[in-house]
């Protein structure tokens, strides 16, 4: 389906970054808004159109995405958003268990009260998002807890591994967050990883971190099995 041209709210400031990396944020936040919906086509000449930019940049940045995961091509049709797929998104959610799981552990050998202080104000301004912020601001603020999670338990390298799948991870997390009552669930997930972290009982911070990807990624797959929802959003 062809994007209306008359819609520029995407368009890009070419004062800021560059404007390659400009555009990937634009579309990758539109994707990851469901502003642009599983399998719809993203046809370059509307995108330079609504963006604002030439064809060649447009191209580099569906490239970008492609590499994300966010976008494939279609053959004879051509790039368009990627349809998610439950074995990709389960193998997605089991790379983050084992990840997260290690990361929680290590952090609680590894914090001292004032990294417990921190984790906590992360954790609330991840529900200050959800209480009066856009997805986007609950994705950026779920980002930064987990890197500060990770920073606390020396895993850079684990954190880098992370930052690979963050587009897949981001828009899989962009569904279970509108779930109903979602905020107060994660809220509460979270408060036990850093209850445990706090105690230093990495066996129950490991226990926690890797029940709450379990958690999200049955409401991923239930969300993904619905094919009326991959056409229109959450």
């Amino acid at each position: 389906m062809d994007l209306p041209l008359e819609d520029t709210g995407l368009r890009v400031d070419r004062s800021t970054k560059t404007l390659r990396e400009r555009t990937v944020e634009r579309l990758r936040d539109a994707i990851l808004n469901f502003q642009f919906k599983a399998g719809e086509r993203l046809v370059e000449r509307t995108l330079c159109d609504r963006l604002g930019v030439s064809r060649t940049v447009v191209r580099e940045a569906l490239r970008h995405l492609e590499a994300e995961g966010l976008v494939e091509i279609l053959p004879q049709q051509g790039p368009a958003v990627a349809r998610p797929d439950t074995s990709q998104a389960a193998q997605v959610y089991e790379i983050r268990a084992l990840l997260e799981a290690e990361a929680a552990r290590a952090a609680a050998a590894n914090a001292d009260e004032a990294d417990v202080a921190r984790l906590v104000d992360a954790n609330r301004a991840i529900q200050a998002a959800f209480a009066e912020g856009t997805s986007r601001d609950v994705l950026k603020a779920t980002t930064e807890f987990y890197e500060l999670l990770f920073t606390i338990a020396g895993k850079s390298v684990a954190w880098q591994l992370v930052q690979g799948l963050n587009a897949r991870i981001n828009y899989l997390r962009a569904m279970t967050i509108s779930r109903p009552n979602r905020s107060a669930d994660a809220g509460a997930e979270m408060v036990r990883i850093i209850e445990a972290i706090a105690r230093r009982d990495g066996k129950a911070a490991a226990k926690a971190s890797f029940e709450h990807v379990e958690t999200v990624k049955r409401l991923a797959v239930s969300m993904l099995e619905d094919v009326s929802l991959l056409r229109t959003g959450p």
